[in-house]
């Protein structure tokens, strides 16, 4: 056995870095800057103190980012970008509104379907961005409350976005630092997030029953047309190229960030009108600096050895029952995500599993329990995912331009009908996790080593 760590200056001063920061991250509503400066501000801090204390630099911090991460996040921002302004997602929500024929929870249920479909291979927040805005139409020309979609959309997307490599953002950190592939990664959670899917949507025609039974006084008769249904159709098959290639990449040797890259390289020779500045318009730097900027915080405190310190704390709990640990680590991570973003929680969680398989423990299950835990959690509260904020933020907008506050989702609406769903989903993953143990305990094939 190797000696137990001891505090030490340099673990101190990183730990409190790290924690300022994080609670920077977390208020930024009450300091009103964006987490992203914040995150920014807490990285050079780090590189600054680390090198003072000779514990890190700026080439350790540039080795600390997961750029697999950043590239995957930006060119699927791009490819998006590149599909939004062909029509295709509003002639695909014009057909599901007339389909429903004004029985709302099916039109409830085939938004959700699509939302969470999308979320399968696009991020939980590009596919909120994309439907949000279509949602509150189809409500608006319905003369119903949009409320219940707008939460169907946010829920189902967060809970969709758990069970692929690159459906949400901390899946993909979980993915490229342990080294899993996509198949392992739907293999293991696709059945366990398809239940806890259907119990979101039964959660939601209860708690919703009386404004989904509503009959509709308007009708959506706004007939959708494509604006370039060439490219369109140019956009879906590339998507179903990449499809193909996140399911082979282990095989071709190929990190996920390379299917992406390759995706958007084809899409911009075969649409080759579309310039490239057009195709970066969506592309959220804010949200790429905030991840390089965690990844180098985090890669400091790594590097400081307070993440080792901390988890030789949890080694002896994890040894003497590792069933227990796994669910203890998934309820855990859903109360802290749903309480902060669950991004800062994941990036963070990461070396301390790294260090304990490094010790030669056995973590396999902790690992799908954080990806479980920290994607559930985030629908528990309004701020508990980057999904979340925009359509409650879509929403308010909403409220002001009608001028009718009941359209708007206020912490309280988000508790009552946000929260349940959570704890159903977290019951329903428990039990699961809890009848096949075995599946979840057993060794995950690593394609390779972390990527920093």
């Amino acid at each position: 056995m190797t000696e137990p760590l001891v505090m030490n200056d340099e673990m101190l001063i990183s730990g409190i870095i790290l924690a300022t920061t994080f609670i920077g991250i977390f208020t930024e509503t009450v300091h009103g800057f964006h987490r992203a400066k914040i995150a920014m501000l807490g990285a050079i801090v780090m590189i600054v103190v680390g090198q003072y204390f000779e514990f890190y630099d700026s080439s350790l911090a540039f080795a600390a980012v997961d750029w697999n991460v950043v590239f995957l996040l930006g060119c699927m921002m791009a490819i998006v970008s590149i599909m939004i302004p062909t029509g295709g997602f509003e002639v695909m929500a014009n057909y599901m509104a007339k389909i429903s024929k004004g029985r709302q929870f099916y039109l409830l249920f085939l938004l959700g379907t699509a939302v969470t479909g999308l979320s399968l291979l696009l991020d939980n927040v590009t596919t909120v961005v994309i439907f949000g805005p279509l949602i509150i139409l189809i409500a608006r020309a319905m003369k119903v409350t949009p409320i219940p979609y707008l939460l169907a959309a946010a829920l189902l997307s967060d809970t969709g976005g758990v069970a692929t490599l690159v459906g949400d953002p901390p899946n993909l950190m979980i993915g490229s630092a342990k080294g899993i592939d996509f198949n392992t990664f739907f293999i293991h959670l696709g059945g366990i997030v398809f239940v806890a899917w259907i119990a979101v949507l039964i959660t939601l025609r209860i708690l919703f029953r009386k404004d989904l039974a509503i009959v509709p006084q308007g009708e959506f008769h706004e007939k959708a047309e494509y604006k370039d249904r060439r490219l369109w159709n140019q956009c879906v098959g590339v998507l179903g190229i990449m499809v193909v290639l996140f399911i082979i990449h282990h095989q071709i040797g190929w990190e996920p960030w390379m299917v992406s890259a390759a995706g958007l390289t084809m899409l911009l020779f075969i649409a080759r009108h579309v310039e490239m500045d057009h195709a970066m318009e969506e592309v959220e730097i804010p949200l790429l600096i905030f991840f390089i900027s965690l990844f180098i915080l985090v890669g400091g405190v790594e590097h400081s050895h307070f993440l080792q310190y901390l988890g030789q704390f949890i080694i002896p709990f994890v040894q003497k029952d590792l069933l227990v640990a796994t669910l203890t680590l998934l309820w855990g991570a859903a109360i802290l995500s749903a309480a902060i973003d669950n991004i800062p929680f994941t990036a963070a969680m990461i070396p301390i599993l790294l260090g304990m398989e490094q010790s030669g423990i056995h973590v396999a299950p902790l690992w799908w329990a954080l990806a479980v835990g920290v994607g559930m959690g985030g629908n528990g509260t309004h701020i508990g995912s980057t999904a979340n904020v925009y359509i409650v933020t879509i929403s308010e907008r909403l409220a002001k331009r009608e001028n009718d506050p009941s359209l708007a989702i206020t912490p309280w609406i988000w508790f009552r009908y946000g929260t349940p769903a959570m704890l159903v989903t977290l019951v329903v993953c428990t039990v699961i996790f809890y009848l096949f143990f075995d599946f979840f305990n057993t060794p995950i094939p690593v394609r390779g080593g972390p990527a920093h």
